[in-house]
């Protein structure tokens, strides 16, 4: 069977996280689990998951800083699951860079369907696609968000990896603003023309710094386009 991505458990108990890797195993996906919480950060990067369950209350470092400790180097999706469960534990896993927030006890149907939803957001139809994409010898890091030329590379904010993966999907194709637009909605990212805008100029110097400055290319009427 085809393997629908690759999850990391970092679930502190054994019980738990056997019970996670069967479910998701079982549903097709590839689940890997910590069991070493020396360096939780490094060592989830260091299995480049496609996407994290991440409980909150871990023993050595909570998962909140874990998660922010993640957030420096990947935008790799991550949901916490955990038994804190108020609405202020809930805001304050989204503030410290959660895609979602699981309470326990939970139903391994729902958390299915909620691990389903944030790789569509993230990958689009493609959930577990390469997290590499490289048009013209210009590479997009999903995973790392960030885009590269050779050896140069610049970070990318949520919102610029988002409308630079919408170009790299139609290569040498113009996509218009509105199209633009509608995809960054359909991926919960939402900004206006102005704001598009913006982005797009942030990226093209961003580019400029790496050497492809001319890689987006405008025409009024048809939108933008990578080549």
């Amino acid at each position: 069977m085809d393997k629908k991505g690759k999850i990391l458990i970092v679930e502190d108990d054994k019980t738990i996280r056997e019970e996670l890797q069967m479910t998701l195993m079982a549903a097709g996906y590839e689940a890997r689990i910590m069991e070493d919480f020396s360096d939780p950060a490094g060592s989830a990067l260091a299995v480049k998951p496609d996407l994290i369950l991440l409980d909150v209350n871990l023993p050595k470092k909570s998962g909140l800083a874990i998660c922010e400790e993640i957030r420096q180097y990947s935008q790799v999706p991550v949901i916490f699951v955990t038994a804190n469960n108020t609405p202020m534990d809930e805001l304050n896993g989204m503030l410290r860079g959660g895609d979602d927030y699981v309470s326990k006890p939970y139903q391994l149907p729902v958390l299915l369907a909620r691990i389903g939803a944030v790789l569509r957001r993230t990958f689009g139809n493609g959930a577990g696609a390469p997290q590499k994409t490289e048009y013209k010898g210009i590479v997009l890091d999903i995973a790392a968000a960030c885009v590269c030329k050779g050896s140069k590379k610049c970070d990318l904010t949520k919102n610029e990896m988002k409308i630079l993966h919408c170009l790299f999907e139609h290569p040498g194709d113009f996509v218009s603003r509105t199209d633009i637009i509608d995809y960054l909605w359909d991926n919960e990212v939402f900004i206006d023309d102005n704001t598009l805008s913006v982005n797009v100029t942030r990226i093209r110097n961003k580019l400029k710094s790496i050497g492809a400055g001319d890689f987006i290319e405008t025409k009024r009427g048809l939108g933008y386009r990578i080549g």
